[in-house]
C-alpha cells in the first residue's frame, strides 16, 4: 500500500516509515522539508495521489494556545480535503489519551478540535490515542521548572516508548479503519511525579522533584486519572528500566 506520513521526518513518524518500509509498504514522508507544508496546503494534493492511507502523526511547533488551534484546525481542514479528493480509504491519526478531560489546556482543545474535524469529514478513520512518551520526560520536566524546582501532580501514567507508539500506528495505518479510537499505553503504572523523577534520576539531573497535587501540566491541574487510559487498552512491551538502559 502506498501510505502517506504526514509529519514523517519526526520523532514518530521516521520510526513510522521504517516500519511500514520492512512490512513491504510504500510509506512516503511529507513534511515542510520533503515539500509537503499542510499549514498553506504546498505540496499536499501532489503526495496524496494514488494513496490508500494518510497518517498524520504531525505536531503544532508552537504550543501557544492559538498558535496550536490554528495549526491543527488549518492543517487537518487541508489534509481532509486533499484525502477526501485523492480518494484515500484511511485517515488515521495520533492523538493523546485522556485528551477530551482536559480542557483547560490549549493543547488538548485544539487535539479535540482535530479529532471532530476528523469524525465529521465522512472518510474512514482510525484515531490512536496514545500516552505520553517515555522520550517527553526531558520536556515535562523544563516545562514545570522554576527555579531548579520541578513541580509535578502525583496523578496517574502510564509512558511508553516512542518505537511501540509507531509500532501501535503502524498496526493500524495497515488495518481496516475503526471509525473510533484505539488507546494504546505503557506496561507500567507511576505517579507524574515519579515517572520524572525516576528519569532525571537515570540522567543525573540535580533538579528537584516536588510533588504538587495543583501543579499545571500544560495548562490543566489533573486528576488522579486524567491520563490513565480506560479498559481495553493495547499494552506495549517496553518498561521503563528497559529504555533507559538503552539510553
Amino acid at each position: 500500500m502506498k501510505i502517506v506520513v504526514i509529519g514523517g521526518t519526526g520523532l514518530i513518524g521516521s520510526k513510522l516509515v521504517a516500519r511500514l518500509e520492512e512490512h513491504g509498504h510504500q510509506a512516503v514522508p511529507a513534511a515542510p522539508s520533503t515539500g509537503v507544508n499542510t499549514l498553506t496546503g504546498q505540496g499536499v494534493k501532489e503526495v496524496l495521489q494514488g494513496a490508500e492511507v494518510v497518517v498524520d502523526v504531525s505536531n503544532s511547533p508552537s504550543f501557544a494556545d492559538d498558535d496550536v488551534m490554528n495549526f491543527f484546525q488549518t492543517s487537518t481542514t487541508n489534509l481532509l480535503a486533499a484525502a477526501g479528493e485523492a480518494g484515500v480509504g484511511h485517515y488515521v491519526a495520533l492523538s493523546v489519551v485522556g485528551t477530551e478531560r482536559l480542557p483547560e489546556s490549549g493543547y488538548f482543545r485544539a487535539k479535540v478540535a482535530q479529532e471532530e474535524l476528523i469524525k465529521g469529514s465522512g472518510l474512514p478513520y482510525s484515531l490512536v490515542h496514545a500516552t505520553q512518551f517515555f522520550e517527553f520526560a526531558g520536556a515535562i520536566a523544563d516545562s514545570a521548572t522554576t527555579g531548579g524546582t520541578v513541580r509535578l501532580s502525583g496523578a496517574g501514567a502510564q509512558p511508553m516508548a516512542a518505537d511501540d507508539v509507531a509500532a501501535a500506528v503502524g498496526r493500524t495505518a495497515a488495518g481496516r479503519p475503526v471509525n473510533g479510537a484505539i488507546e494504546v499505553a505503557g506496561p507500567e503504572v507511576f505517579g507524574l511525579d515519579q515517572w520524572i523523577r525516576t528519569v532525571l534520576t537515570a540522567r543525573s539531573d540535580p533538579r528537584e522533584v516536588v510533588t504538587d497535587p495543583q501543579a499545571q501540566y500544560f495548562g490543566a491541574v489533573l486528576e488522579r486519572k486524567s491520563l490513565l487510559p480506560g479498559e481495553g487498552v493495547q499494552v506495549a512491551p517496553t518498561r521503563l528500566s528497559e529504555w533507559l538502559a538503552r539510553q
